[in-house]
């Protein structure tokens, strides 16, 4: 019997902290949430209050058990899940659950929070706990509700007007929304080009560059040299008025300082993980929650990091202690401020009880426990350790040299070198540098000393589109906007992949035609709900209803009242055909009849022919990277040319090659085969064709061991060895027999005694709450 029960989310985080506790506490996982949203219609009862129905989840139901039968010999409930909105509502769901088994009967019930698992932090938290916080629990509340309400009314009008599967999400439209934005100004972008001049130079045999500045006593702007002519033109002029030197005119040196970047915190962190690990930002999260809930380093888990969904770049005033006596012990004296450095939190909502990742304790450096980490669990560790020590070093001091040269006539060059004097803060964290912006140092010059010219050389350039977004440029930005939440980021990035509204290529978001539409449905029918501004006002809305500054159902009406009233109109006003933004393509020369493109259940396809015309319409699948807005009439009828007759095979079986759902194929009589990935189902010829025939047809005839055409039964080679098939049932060969001498009656047998295939159950289809208006 243990007298106290502790709860938190997970069995990782739960082996950690009862080695701190002793035999008093028992600590068990609630695996998460205990329960959700009744997942149908009515859920958020928008006419009373909007009450929320809930129910238990399945999955979680026996961990649920198991804390009611620990609480029968204990005497009080620690609430320990996370310490944010989140946590706060499953300690209140977990919470509500138990008293309604009246489990909580003559039972003590605390809430308590830490923002590291260490044995000092767990129990510091034990000696002040504190109730459950009802505007923690509101604001986490208000939230469901509203991305519950968005999605189940707009998805389903997604589902009648674009196509089945879809969803449109308070968060995720907003970020596809700045996918789309961007590509769209990529699509318009006309570079424009631009020429610069570079002299090769030489002083004392130490080589140098320096670039043209000005022209005849005017600077040089970016495009007054717009082609080669001009270029080449100077190079000669300055090649002529050298006469194989340059003078330096001015050599100003300036000492500048550099100081640190903040400690991590989460949009930072998933930033580093894509930047200098390539990490995906779920792939980063994953491996600083195992950093938090505790890795074994020998003696048992100990938890190397804080809480790693913050805000807040403050850090407690025994963290800057820690971090201090270790940059004074290890990196030495002088490279610790006179005072410890306090960074300030920019976002106004960002919650300042919360820390900014950081080490649990600055000792464990990453070398001394990386042999108790995982790959993945190292680069983050090291990254997190690297921030916070570096937060509270030095500044770097670098010096920066500038030098004029000039060949008369008013031709000025200009080179810049500089040189980091004092590493600070570089010596234990540098950012990942740009190309160009690593050091250069220029050889001693002075006023009046010349140098020797080696080469004139121009060089041609064009603007560039603003680049895509990565994972770690978009979540900064979102972290701009105010859209979404650290806990959020992740999650947003995971949606717009598994909806397919954007593929990642090379590292770079593209949104798919599917996302176009979505995003051009939403832009121009539900404007203000994919509105930045209005987005991040939302989430201030919901912060404050977490600071107790509002009240959350109020903060509902004013969202609910005017989106019911729009979606309910738009459901009546919008035809399916202007959402889908039919593009005519033009007509197929040789029929006349009308090509189209178009988004459909399985993609985007062009048509040929209308539903109209007697003789059904032509379909055919968009190639990988073509689009709904880019393509062309010419590569829609180069699609159309599918399916392809190519011949007949040696048994007079004709022979197509097309594409289908799972991917281009040849069909020979009512047969079908695969083209492997190197064939183009537009050009591979018959002969190939053939060749993939004649390889399916020897496999399949090593796979078929006996055949019982008449009753249609067969006796095949499968993955997991001999089995029998009859088309409806499949069942193992016994061990006992041998496949190739079965007789039918013996398959019979075989076949009766096995169980009948599962059928899938049907799709559950979600249907919108109830639009019905208050009565008066």
């Amino acid at each position: 019997m243990s007298a106290n029960i502790l709860i938190v989310e997970s069995p990782a985080k739960s082996r950690t902290i009862e080695k701190y506790l002793g035999p008093d506490f028992r600590v068990l996982a609630s695996y998460g949430h205990v329960r959700d949203l009744v997942p149908k219609e009515g859920a958020v009862d928008t006419e009373n209050d909007f009450r929320m129905k809930y129910q238990a989840i399945d999955k979680n139901k026996k961990h649920v058990a198991k804390i009611v039968q620990a609480l029968k010999n204990s005497n009080s409930l620690y609430l320990a899940t996370d310490p944010d909105r989140e946590g706060e509502a499953i300690s209140w769901h977990l919470f509500e659950m138990l008293k309604s088994k009246k489990a909580l009967k003559d039972k003590k019930v605390y809430r308590i929070v830490f923002y590291e698992i260490t044995k000092q932090a767990v129990q510091d938290a034990i000696a002040h706990p504190r109730e459950l916080s009802a505007t923690l629990v509101n604001a986490q509340q208000a939230r469901r509700a509203l991305d519950y309400l968005v999605g189940f009314n707009l998805s389903p009008l997604l589902w009648r007007k674009v196509s089945g599967g879809l969803s449109a999400g308070r968060v995720q439209s907003p970020a596809l929304r700045l996918l789309v934005e961007r590509e769209e100004e990529i699509e318009a972008f006309k570079p424009r080009e631009y020429w610069t001049v570079e002299a090769l130079l030489e002083k004392d045999g130490r080589p140098f560059s320096a670039k043209l500045f000005a022209v005849d006593g005017q600077k040089l702007k970016q495009f007054d040299l717009a082609n080669g002519e001009q270029a080449k033109a100077i190079c000669d002029k300055v090649t002529a008025n050298a006469r194989g030197s340059l003078k330096v005119d001015r050599y100003e040196k300036k000492q500048r300082r550099r100081n640190p970047p903040p400690p991590l915190i989460t949009s930072t962190l998933q930033q580093e993980g894509v930047r200098r690990f390539g990490f995906s930002s779920s792939r980063t999260m994953r491996a600083a929650q195992q950093l938090y809930e505790g890795v074994d380093l020998g003696g048992g888990p100990v938890g190397l990091i804080t809480y790693m969904r913050t805000d807040s770049v403050v850090l407690s005033e025994n963290a800057l202690a820690d971090l201090r006596a270790y940059i004074e012990r290890e990196r030495g004296r002088e490279n610790l401020p006179d005072r410890p450095r306090r960074f300030k939190t920019k976002s106004k909502n960002a919650q300042e009880a919360h820390e900014a990742i950081r080490p649990t304790s600055a000792a464990r450096t990453p070398e001394a426990v990386k042999r108790h980490l995982s790959q993945d669990q190292f680069k983050i560790y090291s990254a997190v350790w690297m921030r916070a020590v570096a937060s509270q070093m030095i500044h770097a001091t670098i010096d920066v040299v500038t030098a004029e040269l000039s060949c008369g006539d008013g031709h000025v060059f200009k080179a810049t070198g500089s040189t980091v004097t004092n590493p600070g803060f570089m010596a234990v964290y540098q950012e990942r540098q740009k190309q160009g912006d690593k050091e250069k140092t220029l050889p001693p010059l002075a006023a009046g000393d010349e140098a020797a010219l080696k080469e004139v050389k121009p060089e041609q350039h064009f603007t560039e589109p603003p680049p895509r977004y990565n994972e770690a440029s978009l979540i900064k930005t979102l972290e701009e906007y105010g859209i979404g939440r650290p806990s959020t980021y992740a999650s947003i990035i995971s949606t717009l992949q598994s909806r397919d509204y954007a593929i990642i290529e090379n590292k770079a978001f593209h949104p798919t035609s599917t996302g176009r539409i979505v995003n051009k449905f939403l832009t121009e029918h539900f404007t203000q709900y994919v509105d930045y501004d209005f987005t991040a006002k939302l989430e201030d809305r919901l912060d404050a209803i977490a600071r107790g500054e509002k009240e959350w159902v109020p903060v509902m009406e004013d969202f609910w009242n005017p989106f019911n009233k729009l979606v309910s109109d738009k459901s009546e006003t919008v035809s399916r055909q202007q959402v889908m933004n039919v593009r005519e393509l033009g007509e197929d020369p040789k029929t006349g009849q009308p090509v189209s493109v178009r988004l459909g259940r399985y993609g985007p396809y062009v048509q040929l022919g209308s539903a109209d015309d007697d003789e059904k319409p032509r379909f055919a699948s968009l190639k990988k990277g073509q689009t709904v807005e880019a393509i062309t009439l010419e590569q829609a009828l180069d699609l159309l040319q599918l399916p392809r007759e190519l011949g007949s095979t040696g048994d007079g079986e004709k022979v197509t090659v097309a594409i289908g759902r799972f991917g281009p194929y040849v069909k020979y009589g009512d047969k079908f085969v695969s083209l492997k990935k190197e064939d183009d189902p537009y050009t591979v010829e018959l002969e190939r064709a053939l060749e993939l025939i004649e390889e399916k047809r020897e496999s399949d005839a090593k796979r078929l061991i006996l055949e019982f055409s008449e009753a249609g039964i067969k006796v095949l080679n499968g993955r997991y060895g001999p089995f029998v098939t009859d088309g409806k049932r499949n069942a193992s060969v016994p061990k006992d027999l041998e496949p190739a001498s079965l007789e039918l009656e013996q398959c019979r047998k075989i076949l009766e005694e096995a169980p009948a295939k599962k059928k899938r159950a049907p799709a559950k289809k979600r249907r919108a709450p109830s639009r019905k208006k208050k009565s008066a």
